[in-house]
């Protein structure tokens, strides 16, 4: 159906999104070392938004200071000074001045919080990332009263998102962070209120959506991000997450956002994890279509009513056209090719081009860190690192008012990356 990624969706709380295409959240390391917003965020986010996506979501705002994703992250801690809040407005008013919505994803990093920051996170239980490389300590459980603590900062940096300008707010409850830890019975292994059956184990989700639809109000747009399956025997699975997603229906979420995966299987980024990815059903359509998690949007759809977004792996305009088409997703979420030509969306609406960079060909820019039959576990995971530096890289160009470099040699990438991850990280004010 030609033209339908440009027609305007209303949701559900009467916000309205311009046309069918977002930039989803990519982690940007942007931050000062109080982890405060800076300019280099409104100068991204205005070049995103001018690219024509309708809707573009931040990267990992974190809740609290002491877990951090990485040591770039913006944070929202507490009670915030004038300056803080001025910070945020900049970033906000630069996306929607160029034309776009702005929600901010509201993140917790729990046990995958790396040790440069944290040499003890929090998590559940004390289960510690199966990685290898030592870049993740072990964990300890959090206690009842933390977490209701986690509850109330969800609650308070939605709030602050809404007093500074930004359109709407996403809770990140995918890919092994905090709430992901929670759903996950590999990783949850208590015996409370906040563990054991699924209704416990979602408990922290739907507390902190009950807490935060109370603090933003009825009409301003809240979504969630949600694994569709953590790839991963005894993990988080695709009849849970279709359980989940019915009880977000119920509680009036805006927009869920299909993923999965996490540090240890990164299906998200359609790689593969130390031990085999694990789905409960043969699945070769899901690898077949451009989109990673298609068919589990698909099977959500026939649950639930609320819009539902799609992130991961969609390349081509007759792609994207056919899955909002069919009713499988309303919204197409672009993240890595965005970071190489930040004016696809335009390009596609136009006709300008039909299929967007291909994340095999991004891959064959330049060799990676190790060979990819190494067959040891650690140069696995490097690799896959290495990739994702390359990303990373262009960001900061982006950020800069530089364009992005189409070709770049991976290990230079990796090594300058994890030199700036360590300078940021002894930079940081406690």
């Amino acid at each position: 159906m030609p033209g339908i990624l440009t027609k305007s969706l209303i949701l559900p709380s009467g916000g309205k999104l311009k046309n069918r295409i977002a930039k989803a959240a990519m982690t940007e390391g942007l931050a000062d070392a109080r982890n405060r917003a800076t300019d280099r965020h409104a100068t991204l986010y205005r070049r995103w938004a001018e690219g024509g996506a309708g809707l573009l979501i931040t990267g990992n705002v974190m809740v609290d200071r002491r877990y951090l994703e990485r040591p770039g992250n913006v944070a929202i801690d507490g009670a915030q000074t004038d300056e803080q809040l001025d910070r945020l407005k900049r970033w906000s008013a630069a996306s929607r001045e160029a034309g776009a919505d702005i929600w901010m994803q509201i993140s917790h990093a729990g046990r995958q919080t790396p040790k440069i920051v944290a040499k003890e996170p929090v998590a559940p239980s004390a289960v510690a990332l199966g990685l290898p490389g030592g870049q993740f300590g072990s964990p300890r459980a959090l206690t009842g009263a933390e977490i209701e603590e986690v509850v109330a900062r969800f609650a308070n940096a939605a709030s602050v998102a809404k007093r500074t300008g930004f359109s709407g707010v996403q809770v990140h409850a995918a890919h092994g962070y905090l709430i992901s830890e929670f759903l996950n019975p590999r990783a949850n292994l208590r015996d409370d209120d906040w563990g054991g059956p699924l209704e416990n184990r979602a408990r922290l989700l739907m507390r902190v959506i009950k807490e935060v639809r109370a603090q933003v109000g009825s009409g301003f747009p809240l979504s969630v991000k949600l694994n569709s399956s953590d790839f991963q025997k005894g993990g988080f699975s695709p009849a849970e997450c279709l359980q989940v997603a019915s009880w977000l229906n119920e509680a009036g979420v805006d927009l869920l956002e299909v993923s999965g995966g996490s540090y240890e299987q990164p299906a998200m980024m359609d790689l593969d994890g130390l031990e085999a990815r694990y789905e409960e059903t043969k699945r070769d359509t899901t690898r077949a279509r451009e989109a990673y998690f298609l068919t589990y949007a698909e099977e959500i759809r026939s649950a639930v009513k609320m819009p539902l977004m799609v992130t991961g792996g969609f390349r081509s305009r007759a792609g994207m056209e056919a899955a909002v088409s069919a009713g499988a997703c309303d919204i197409v979420g672009i993240a890595r090719p965005l970071c190489v030509d930040p004016d696809l969306p335009k390009k596609l609406f136009s006709g300008d081009i039909d299929i967007a960079p291909s994340y095999e060909k991004l891959m064959r820019l330049g060799p990676g860190v190790f060979g990819p039959n190494s067959g040891v576990d650690l140069f696995k995971a490097l690799n896959g690192f290495s990739i994702m530096a390359f990303f990373y890289e262009n960001i900061f160009r982006l950020s800069k008012g530089r364009d992005a470099a189409e070709r770049m040699t991976l290990l230079p990438a990796f090594l300058k990356y994890q030199m700036g991850e360590a300078r940021k990280a002894k930079a940081l004010e406690r």
